[in-house]
């Protein structure tokens, strides 16, 4: 199991064959669990190269942790199965639920934020680490609503999972960022309340300004107030591995690489500074 460092970016299929031919100067890389779990075919060819010759994050978008439901069985089955095979530094998934009745909205819907919740979050976090044998990562997620009869905030709720839990964080900036726009509130706030020492993960990735409504879509460049939101965070967190996400419009290889090696700066920064 190689450990990430440094800033890694998302492997997506838009640029598989460059990462085969040219084999980028890029410390890790980190894959959609669900896009790999099924086996065969080739995904799975292209990951069994990558795997050899970079440190691999696995990052899930399906556990629906914050379900009423139990953690779907089968679905874990195939993590793990997956997870052995690749040995990834770090398995992660988000803080959020996706699945009611048995079907999956394919949505990171948010999750209220009570002491029920947090319980309810944190069965099915330790039954999937049960399994996996393992502490994997929770990320926080991007909402546009806020629910009624909410008992604690956004930050609180997250450290309050991740405690009871026993888990590790991935922090998504960028969702830190469209959060506080969206619902008013001081980012600095939510990263200056969050456990340090959980903090283990962190990613980037840009947002689409509509100016009354900030929507985390993974389609755009990062920009600048979430560059410096990050800053802040290495400042407090110290230079956790970080990953530069697009998902949508996806640009050529060399725009994300330029993203990383600006990340890998920033870090580098903090260190030479300490």
């Amino acid at each position: 199991m190689d450990q990430v460092t440094g800033c890694g970016i998302g492997l997506r299929r838009e640029h598989f064959q460059h990462v085969l031919d040219a084999k980028p100067q890029v410390p890790w890389f980190e894959v959609i669990s669900e896009n790999f779990m099924t086996g065969g075919g080739r995904p799975q060819k292209v990951l069994e190269s990558v795997r050899r010759d970079y440190a691999v994050a696995l990052h899930g978008v399906s556990l629906s942790l914050g379900s009423a439901e139990p953690v779907d069985e089968t679905h874990l089955r195939l993590l793990k199965s997956l997870a052995d095979w690749v040995e990834p530094s770090i398995v992660s998934d988000h803080l959020c639920w996706t699945r009611y009745g048995g079907h999956n909205s394919h949505d990171l819907l948010p999750l209220p934020h009570t002491a029920e919740a947090v319980e309810n979050a944190a069965t099915n976090i330790a039954r999937v680490q049960e399994v996996l044998r393992r502490r994997i990562l929770i990320e926080n997620v991007s909402s546009y609503v806020r629910l009624r009869d909410q008992e604690m905030e956004e930050w609180e709720f997250l450290a309050a999972v991740a405690e009871k839990a026993d888990c590790h964080i991935l922090l998504d900036v960028n969702n830190v960022y469209v959060n506080a726009r969206n619902h008013g509130f001081d980012p600095r706030r939510f990263l200056n309340a969050l456990p340090a020492d959980r903090i283990r993960q962190m990613h980037l990735a840009g947002h689409e300004d509509n100016g009354h409504v900030v929507v985390d879509t993974h389609d755009q460049a990062i920009c600048e107030p979430v560059w410096a939101l990050y800053q802040e965070a290495l400042a407090l967190f110290g230079p956790v591995p970080t990953l530069i996400e697009r998902d949508v419009n996806v640009p050529e290889f060399l725009a994300l690489h330029q993203e990383a090696t600006r990340a890998q700066r920033l870090m580098g920064n903090l260190k030479a500074a300490a």
